[in-house]
């Protein structure tokens, strides 16, 4: 046999129930999760469960571990320590039922492939790896693409879209993947009004199906507006739950830890109601 006794004991183990503290219906629970570069600790004794069908926005500082968070769920940074669920069970079991939006900054946009090609590429989990790829497949792609107001644009090479037209893109590819949990790394981040406001309607689309979106966001002064539930994180989590009970100026002072652009433009938030009081949507 190629398994060892110590190799299956670590999978028993990576595979065994987190305890009654974590949901086992939850979309994302960690349970004392470190990560660390080069022996340098980035996040720490990270303790999560994600609330099912809700739009979840995580905050912190630059370096705070907002994207490190997301790429170690989805084992694509390797954790020190933790154990991390996916509906109760391990991502590599549970692949299909997640979606992913990087951030645009890291991809590769002179790949020479099409807006629709880069969108099928969603549909593989469905078509499977090596086996061709069917005129209902490419369909399909074709209508997430125009759900995202990119369907003139399918036989486009994505190094001549603009940046807010490969966010839609790589939005209407995680949307293909017909997923119940989507990451995404600062999908509103350097996008025009139309494009935020269409990308934030699909978000809005995804929570109504009973979806989870979990969403790394930077502009405090639309976290009331956009989303229901916050990670408030530096590190550690500072606090976490629904924005109307965390999303305070303590906790925010306690995020990012005397940082006064980012507190000025959180008190303006407070000032305006879009933390404690009610929804600004003409904003």
């Amino acid at each position: 046999m190629n398994d060892r006794p110590d190799s299956r004991d670590a999978r028993k183990a990576a595979e065994a129930p987190l305890g009654p503290e974590h949901s086992p219906l939850s979309p994302l629970s960690v349970h004392n999760m470190t990560v660390a570069y080069h022996r340098r600790p980035v996040l720490w004794d990270i303790d999560y469960d994600a609330p099912e069908g809700g739009l979840i926005a995580i905050v912190g500082p630059n370096g705070a571990g907002k994207s490190t968070l997301i790429k170690a769920a989805l084992d694509l940074v390797p954790r020190a320590s933790g154990e991390v669920r996916i509906f109760g069970r391990p991502y590599r079991q549970q692949r299909r039922l997640v979606g992913y939006v990087p951030q645009r900054e890291t991809v590769d946009w002179d790949f020479p492939v099409t807006a629709l090609d880069v969108v099928t590429m969603g549909r593989y989990g469905r078509i499977g790896w090596l086996r061709p790829i069917s005129r209902a497949h490419r369909r399909a792609a074709q209508v997430f693409l125009e759900q995202v107001g990119m369907g003139e644009f399918a036989d486009r090479q994505i190094s001549r879209l603009s940046g807010g037209q490969q966010q839609r893109v790589f939005l209407a590819r995680a949307l293909a993947q017909e997923a119940e949990l989507y990451f995404m790394d600062e999908p509103l981040a350097g996008v025009d009004a139309t494009t935020e406001r269409t990308i934030i309607d699909i978000l809005r689309s995804i929570r109504a199906d009973g979806r989870t979106c979990i969403v790394v966001h930077h502009d405090l002064q639309t976290v009331r507006q956009y989303f229901d539930h916050v990670v408030l994180l530096n590190g550690r989590i500072v606090a976490a739950g629904p924005v109307s009970e965390v999303f305070t100026e303590e906790n925010l002072a306690r995020t990012y830890g005397g940082k006064l652009t980012l507190l000025e433009e959180a008190g303006q938030a407070l000032a305006h109601g879009r933390v404690t009081g009610e929804p600004n949507d003409d904003a």
